[in-house]
């Protein structure tokens, strides 16, 4: 149960900088290629596949073909670690959740190297909004795995 709510809170916060871009899609993306993620209601049950948060990312700060080919790779080898951590039953729950950061907080700064100036200011106010959304999710109890906000109800 545990490692459940842990997966579903890392699943969040990467989702969190994909849905804003999802969401900004506009009607001509979407008839070539419509997005897995909507066959469940939107919901993730997973890390989001490499290649759909690439193109969302390429919208959004208008990558490069470069830059797409280097987010690609840095966002499959995130997907691995991620995987690999999932399956690794010799960490503690709090071990494994601090790794789980560490990789996406490398992740997001090897992304971030690859921006020019301008993409990196967009990609830091995108940041700031997903961290924004985390703050928000934390009060709530660490199994309302459900994706929707909970009310403070703790003191």
């Amino acid at each position: 149960m545990l490692k459940q709510s842990l997966l579903a809170l890392i699943a969040a916060g990467l989702i969190s900088v994909a849905a804003p871009l999802a969401g900004a899609q506009d009607n001509s993306s979407n008839s070539q290629q419509s997005p897995p993620a909507q066959d469940n209601g939107g919901r993730h049950h997973g890390p989001p596949d490499p290649a759909q948060r690439t193109a969302e990312l390429t919208k959004h700060l208008q990558l490069t073909p470069d830059q797409q080919a280097k987010v690609m790779d840095a966002l499959q080898s995130e997907r691995s670690q991620m995987e690999s951590l999932h399956h690794d039953t010799s960490l503690s729950q709090e071990d494994r959740h601090a790794k789980m950061r560490e990789i996406r907080k490398n992740t997001d700064a090897q992304i971030r190297g690859l921006l020019d100036s301008t993409q990196q200011k967009k990609w830091d106010e995108m940041q700031a909004r997903r961290e924004e959304r985390m703050q928000n999710r934390r009060p709530g109890p660490p199994d309302a795995g459900s994706g929707q906000q909970s009310p403070p109800s703790q003191q």
